[in-house]
């Protein structure tokens, strides 16, 4: 029974946890209490390898990015996805704000919260933040101060020898098996945490969970429909429709049962061939997408941190949402390459509204629920988007 269960896929396995877990809170709720210390350690697990996860990616990332040295457009692409995501988090801002989510969380561990005043105290805290000592940021899931210090340091070994920036590679690749391994525990996690949250409060949570989701694929179909074709007729001159669709049927399907971006990219090499992307071009592109381009996340990143806003009745203003905007792009990029692997990034743009990392690892650990529909959207937005817009990018050029 056990081994048969774990040849089953993630998702699969998350869907019957999130059944048996409402099964139990409803024929069971007594019962319930003990459950919640599985919940309680997929969290910790989470709260412990979010910080080093994002730190050794970003870093690694950064440190072994080539753009190429062959006449490609590159940095045309790189543009567009880079405005392609601040869009998407700026349309999950949007969303947020018209159709404000509420999430169930203990919030005791953030009783003693001081909602920032200002844009101006903001921007104290952010630069005080970027300027935390590395090892203490780590230690304290300051994310903020993480984020800068693996840009920083990313910059700085991109002058260092081959063999420096192999052992980044390989000490990337551990950090993403050790998260594989957490993430395989998420159905136990699930488990407990639903059980005891319908437990507690019933049939609300599912609204909420309804709610949320909602807002969550609304906004990427948005995205996916008005904000990519927006900046492919901008850059084609054409009607993008065509080719929208194209990419979303021939990619995006693919991607959502795959849940990976990486494993798509076989899928989009071939696609732009068919379409006529210069081989030299989506060689170095559609990796190069699967790696940083991912709109899906940001909007993921953005929509769930202001979900926990929301909760804590903290309040902010649209110059501060912007700010978030940028983080979130920022973050996206160092989005891990495994499933659900964006939500670990939450924690960074929850800390521009100093919530504790308790709190946003209680928001992942709500994203892992609804992750059997988010991430596989997230997944097919992220990867169509990679070979539409350097299909967009490449017939401008001509």
């Amino acid at each position: 029974m056990f081994s048969a269960l774990m040849r089953m896929s993630l998702v699969s396995r998350i869907i019957i946890a999130i059944i048996l877990g409402v099964g139990v809170a409803v024929v069971f709720p007594e019962a319930t209490p003990s459950l919640s210390l599985l919940g309680d350690l997929f969290i910790k697990a989470l709260k412990s390898v979010a910080p080093i996860l994002v730190f050794i990616l970003v870093l690694a990332s950064i440190a072994n990015f080539k753009v190429g040295q062959s006449n490609t457009p590159i940095k045309p692409i790189m543009i567009m996805y880079a405005v392609g995501m601040f869009l998407a988090a700026l349309s999950a801002v949007v969303s947020s704000i018209l159709f404000p989510s509420t999430l169930f969380l203990d919030i005791a561990a953030q009783a003693e919260l001081q909602p920032p005043g200002s844009l101006v105290e903001i921007l104290k805290n952010l630069l005080l933040s970027f300027v935390a000592n590395p090892v203490v940021a780590i230690a304290e899931a300051n994310f903020i101060g993480i984020l800068a210090w693996s840009v920083a340091l990313g910059i700085a070994f991109r002058h260092a020898s081959d063999s420096t920036k192999t052992l980044l590679n390989d000490v990337a690749f551990a950090v993403n098996y050790v998260i594989r391994l957490v993430i395989s525990f998420a159905p136990v996690g699930i488990f407990g945490l639903v059980a005891v949250t319908f437990a507690e409060s019933g049939l609300d949570t599912l609204t909420s969970y309804a709610h949320l989701l909602a807002v969550l694929l609304g906004t990427m179909v948005f995205v996916a429909l008005v904000i990519n074709p927006l900046l492919v007729a901008l850059m084609t001159r054409n009607n993008p429709y065509p080719l929208v669709f194209t990419c979303l049927r021939e990619s995006g399907i693919t991607a959502f049962f795959t849940r990976s971006s990486a494993a798509n990219i076989p899928v989009n090499l071939d696609l732009a061939k068919r379409l006529g992307v210069k081989e030299s071009t989506s060689s170095i592109a559609i990796p190069l997408g699967a790696t940083i381009n991912m709109a899906g996340a940001s909007v993921t990143i953005t929509v769930l941190s202001l979900a926990a806003v929301n909760t804590l009745g903290i309040s902010v203003d649209f110059s501060t949402m912007l700010i978030l905007s940028v983080v979130a792009t920022v973050s996206a990029c160092g989005a891990s390459g495994v499933a659900g692997g964006s939500l670990l990034l939450i924690p960074v743009a929850c800390g521009l509204f100093g919530i504790s990392s308790d709190i946003a690892m209680q928001v992942v650990a709500i994203g892992m629920v609804i992750s059997v529909l988010q991430d596989s959207t997230e997944t097919a937005l992220n990867s169509s988007t990679d070979v539409l817009f350097t299909t967009a990018v490449d017939r401008a050029s001509n």
